[in-house]
Order: structure tokens, then C-alpha cells, then sequence
């Protein structure tokens, strides 16, 4: 089994969303997790309204019954979508957290250079960095 099949797998029977999908989910209060690389962020700008958690902790930084966890995970109800720069390790990064039982993880199909290919702003603001 290959990357393909491994991501084919972490995709299978999820609503991934489009930028529009995911600007609905911010709306309803969804928590947006940026994945991407700090020279990722700075080449593209900081995702607005996200927080930025490195994808070696992401796991224990979203399990609610992690000792590690941060304040926003708040159980397993909690509608989660990963971004990254195109949407691959996104989508593999939300079937981890599905995994540790955060079943409304998704990702952001395309990741956020659909986000820019669509028009929609990045944010002037720093980026919350959640170590």
C-alpha cells in the first residue's frame, strides 16, 4: 500500500470542504487548525481566524482527554477542519484526529492555495501559535 492508497483511505466517505464549505464552518464556530510549515505561513500569508498547531503535536493538542490538549478541545463534538498549502497532509492529519475520536474532523479540499485561487483574504493578523 502506497501514499495514494493511504490517502485515497483518509479521504473515504469524508465531506471534505471547499472554501466556501469552510467559510460556512467558521461561521458556526467550526476550530481551524493550520498545519502548514512557518515558511509555508509566510510565503502565503497567515490563515485568518486559524490556529497554528505543528502537525507532530496536532493529535495531542486536539484530544479532548489528552493531558496535553489546549483549551478549544472541548470533545469529541467539536467540528475541526485542518488546513495545509495544497490538501494532502491535511486530509491525512483529519483522519488522525478522527481517529483519537474527533469525528467531525475534516480538511480544506485544495488547501489554501484554493482558498487564495478562490479570492479570499489572509489575515494581517500574527498568528496564534499553539506550541
Amino acid at each position: 500500500m502506497g501514499i495514494d492508497d493511504v490517502l485515497a483511505a483518509s479521504r473515504a466517505g469524508v465531506c471534505r470542504l471547499s472554501p466556501a464549505g469552510l467559510r460556512a464552518a467558521m461561521a458556526r464556530g467550526a476550530l481551524v487548525v493550520d498545519t502548514r510549515t512557518e515558511s509555508h505561513r509566510r510565503a502565503q500569508g497567515e490563515f485568518p481566524g486559524a490556529l497554528v498547531i505543528d502537525r507532530t503535536v496536532l493529535e495531542w493538542r486536539l484530544d479532548p482527554t489528552s493531558p496535553w490538549r489546549i483549551p478549544e478541545a472541548t470533545g469529541p463534538d467539536l467540528e475541526v477542519v485542518v488546513v495545509c498549502r495544497q490538501g494532502f497532509s491535511s486530509s491525512l492529519a483529519a483522519a488522525s484526529l478522527r481517529e483519537v475520536g474527533l469525528h467531525r474532523a475534516t480538511d480544506l479540499e485544495g488547501g489554501v492555495e484554493a482558498w487564495l485561487a478562490a479570492g479570499l483574504p489572509m489575515s494581517d493578523e500574527p498568528a496564534d501559535v499553539r506550541e
